[in-house]
């Protein structure tokens, strides 16, 4: 168990440290902000939605590394996916990392990539942080602009 923790703290520093589509992806349709008041991470979400489809995902920002992984890692798992099926996963993903949720995840590939986050359930303030990128998307997908947090 040691070497799989060790392997996931190893993916969420080099996820934090090299995050993946941190840009603003061209022909973006939709983008939402989101601030952790505990911490001062903040993030801006941007999708590409085409006929209810997240054609590209990026983001911007700064935070601790459990925030920037989180979002690289959701980037990255997003793309592809409709509106109802990121806010499906989101909900799941939340719920997992929480500790609300523990079966099923290794339904499909991609899930598996999030897992290295389920972590954070035994800090519960960093949950917090797992969670802006998430929040963020989820309000950039419903066409919010408004900031959101993580209170």
């Amino acid at each position: 168990m040691s070497d799989l923790r060790e392997l996931y703290q190893e993916v969420i520093l080099d996820h934090g440290k090299k995050p993946r589509n941190f840009s603003k992806p061209v022909g973006c349709n939709r983008e939402a902000n989101g601030y952790n008041p505990l911490c001062g991470d903040r993030v801006t979400v941007y999708l590409r939605v085409n006929d209810g489809r997240i054609e590209d995902v990026g983001f911007s920002g700064a935070g601790c590394a459990i925030s920037m992984a989180s979002a690289s890692l959701m980037s990255e798992v997003l793309k592809g996916k409709t509106v109802a099926e990121a806010s499906a996963l989101f909900e799941r993903f939340r719920g997992s990392v929480m500790g609300k949720e523990e079966a099923a995840w290794d339904e499909a590939e991609d899930l598996d990539k999030l897992a290295v986050l389920f972590g954070v359930r035994e800090f519960p303030m960093r949950v917090k942080c797992a969670t802006l990128a998430w929040h963020a998307m989820a309000a950039a997908a419903q066409g919010k602009t408004e900031e959101v947090t993580t209170e």
